[in-house]
């Protein structure tokens, strides 16, 4: 499979499978294709992979889309302004925010995975519950407003705010830290945790989380009479 991603700030990608190749999306993703992209809609494995899904922000169910009688194409556009990340898990296991999955091939496999840390899923801004994809081949994820990303060494941390984390390689470990200093805590603006991630391994940052855009326009909606 080939693909591109183009556009900012609201990304597409567009692959090209070869005759009979495959490729699963999230329900409603797909933007565009050529004729010849057969659909099906299943549940990937079953009830329990439907519970899964559901816990971690996904529909229930996936379609698989297969080029049939020759290559074809399909695209799929984000949803909020950001990046579209191709990953690809051969090189290890990755943990992503709940609803970043939008495709991958049909390769990949997608579960569950719970944070270890109570604190670390309270506070830490992405939840207990995450997503991991492991397997081989490549999974497109969405993730909000520009994103950087870093090499951490065994032992190496950093700390981000709450919600800067997209994903990880399931190598890093999370935890969280309460700001020190009740002056901070109060009149900081930073809330009353950060979150403080672990290597060894790859780490995804995100600028601009929902929540916070969300909270930076919502002085400038006008409310009703």
């Amino acid at each position: 499979m080939r693909y591109e991603i183009t556009g900012a700030p609201l990304p597409v990608v567009t692959c090209y499978l070869s005759s009979g190749e495959s490729i699963k999306t999230e329900q409603g993703a797909m933007s565009w294709m050529s004729p010849n992209m057969q659909m099906a809609t299943n549940a990937g494995g079953g009830s329990g992979k439907m519970f899964s899904r559901a816990l971690t922000g996904e529909s229930i169910f996936q379609n698989v889309y297969t080029a049939q009688g020759g290559d074809g194409m399909i695209a799929m556009a984000s949803s909020f302004p950001g990046d579209i990340m191709a990953i690809n898990v051969a090189n290890g296991p990755i943990v992503a925010q709940k609803s970043a999955f939008i495709a991958s091939e049909a390769s990949v496999n997608m579960e569950m995975f719970f944070q270890k840390k109570l604190g670390a899923g309270f506070f830490g801004g992405e939840g207990f519950i995450m997503q991991k994809f492991s397997g081989s081949g490549v999974v497109f994820l969405e993730f909000d407003g520009s994103i950087v990303n870093m090499q951490l060494a065994q032992g190496q941390s950093i700390m981000v705010d709450t919600g800067a984390l997209a994903a990880m390689d399931a190598t890093c470990s999370v935890d969280i830290e309460m700001v020190p200093g009740v002056k901070n805590m109060l009149f900081g603006g930073e809330g009353l945790f950060n979150t403080r991630v672990t290597g060894p391994g790859r780490i995804w940052l995100q600028s601009m989380p929902v929540s916070s855009l969300a909270g930076a326009i919502r002085p400038y909606i006008p409310t009703g009479n």
